[in-house]
């Protein structure tokens, strides 16, 4: 993962020295940059050292089409154990997202801050295993020993909506800082065969609501293309 984040970021001081010398032949003030903005979550690396059970890598991007809005994406893989009383479960696999970010924040003068909310709709596809279990029921349920022989289940596939809301920040020209909460809605999810999917990359852990949370902490750049 980290040689991914070391390729990430010198990809990205690549363009920004593309673009500062595009910016200097544009004498023109008072303009925004309007481009493809390139990023990526911080947080699933930075949870993935503390907590051995999590892992995660996600990109984030978008692209202006009006002053106020974008279309915008995230994609990446995740991995997560499940610890339950009686279950050990793992669910690994990528996800997409995709839809669109309103700018609610009126900037003043050459400012290029946002307040925004957002609509996705996610999907998933990812396989579970249940890497142990014990049985409450029957004759097994006074022995407490676990059954220890993995059960792996492929194929399975999620489909949700996100509402999102979050802030991004211009801390250098192009280059923005950004935190963003989502509301999930899960619409349909495959099942393991006698077990019950309890996390799906990209969605996180799915409640009996069928609805969960998110977030993220990103850093991206916008690649100028005009100035408006």
């Amino acid at each position: 993962m980290l040689k991914y984040i070391i390729s990430f970021c010198l990809f990205i001081t690549s363009l920004s020295n593309v673009a500062q010398e595009k910016e200097a032949l544009d004498t023109i003030s008072n303009k925004t940059a309007y481009g493809l903005r390139l990023g990526i979550d911080i947080s699933k690396p930075i949870m993935g050292m503390i907590d051995s059970n999590s892992s995660g890598l996600e990109f984030v991007a978008d692209y202006r089409i009006t002053k106020n809005w974008y279309i915008a994406a995230e994609f990446g893989t995740q991995e997560e154990i499940t610890v339950e009383d009686y279950t050990n479960s793992t669910s690994k696999g990528s996800f997409y997202k995709i839809g669109v970010n309103y700018n609610a924040y009126d900037n003043w003068l050459d400012m290029n801050n946002e307040i925004f909310v957002g609509f996705r709709y996610a999907t998933s596809a990812f396989e579970q295993t249940l890497n142990s279990f014990t049985s409450n029921t029957g004759s097994d349920y006074f022995s407490g020993n676990p059954v220890t022989t993995p059960k792996i289940t492929k194929g399975l596939t999620a489909h949700w909506t996100e509402f999102v809301l979050g802030i991004k920040v211009e801390t250098f020209k192009n280059l923005f800082l950004g935190f963003s909460f989502s509301y999930k809605i899960m619409l349909s999810v495959d099942q393991p065969t006698n077990f019950k999917t309890l996390y799906v990359p990209g969605f996180n852990r799915v409640f009996e609501t069928e609805t969960g949370f998110g977030f993220n902490y990103t850093i991206s750049y916008t690649i100028p293309f005009i100035s408006k």
